[in-house]
């Protein structure tokens, strides 16, 4: 039996190594995410950007190293997706996927958490306490004016806000957030930046992003990942003056 590790870190993974027929994509990776911390994942394609996430949310079972999560009490690497996910880890996908033909309104009570079992029909009571947390949302998310639109007739962004409050509601400790501003207008992406930051104010965030003005938009610490393993790490500053840095990603 794995001993549990003391740490103060939320999410540590240390010595983490995966292949993929002979590939080796997470390299002897280690990275410690803080309680309350947003952190911004950088890196060229084939990083290993989001083989890391699917580490961290049990869809790819690490070859050896360690992923503890909460202080080093849980190990995530015996955990499948659907308890790592009830543990408070949420991921949102680059495209995002919400219920085209439903409201926005419809779309965030279909996510409450305590709501898992009306899924399949749209035909319930609302609580004083729902609507309660879902105006809650609404206003997070900026999508207020739009509540009683089908969410198929959004902007892009707006449909990635909507998505991210999807994910709210499930009240979860760490969100991972992949490319969360890719295909939006400028606006958007600012817009993006402030509701990010806002949600870090109660929530641990990871941003895996490659929009580099978005990344200094977020003013956070930057992981720089490469072959597998971390490259460099700092500001934005340091790390994009980071010979290395520019060599592999920044000078392409």
């Amino acid at each position: 039996m794995i001993e549990k590790r003391t740490t103060s870190a939320l999410l540590y993974l240390d010595g983490v190594s995966v292949s993929f027929d002979g590939f080796k994509a997470i390299n002897n990776l280690s990275l410690t995410i803080e309680p309350g911390e947003m952190r911004a994942i950088i890196g060229p394609n084939g990083a290993g950007k989001t083989t890391m996430m699917d580490i961290v949310t049990g869809k790819t079972r690490p070859d050896e190293g360690d992923v503890f999560f909460e202080g080093g009490s849980i190990d995530l690497t015996k955990l499948d997706e659907t308890e790592i996910a009830i543990l408070g880890i949420g991921r949102k996908f680059q495209k995002p996927t919400v219920f085209d033909m439903h409201t926005v309104e419809d779309n965030l009570l279909l996510a409450l958490r305590d709501d898992r079992r009306v899924r399949g029909t749209l035909v319930w009571d609302t609580s004083k306490s729902q609507e309660e947390r879902i105006d809650a949302l609404l206003d997070t998310i900026r999508l207020k004016a739009v509540r009683s639109r089908v969410a198929g007739s959004l902007s892009h962004g707006q449909k990635q806000w909507l998505e991210i409050g999807m994910l709210l509601a499930q009240e979860p400790k760490l969100l991972l957030v992949d490319e969360p501003v890719a295909g939006m207008t400028d606006a958007e992406t600012q817009q993006t930046a402030e509701l990010l930051r806002e949600i870090n104010k109660t929530k641990t965030v990871v941003v895996v992003e490659h929009d580099m003005h978005f990344v200094r938009e977020l003013g956070v610490k930057v992981t720089c990942l490469h072959e597998g393993q971390v490259l460099a790490e700092g500001s934005i500053d340091d790390v994009s003056q980071n010979e290395r840095v520019v060599e592999v990603y920044l000078g392409r």
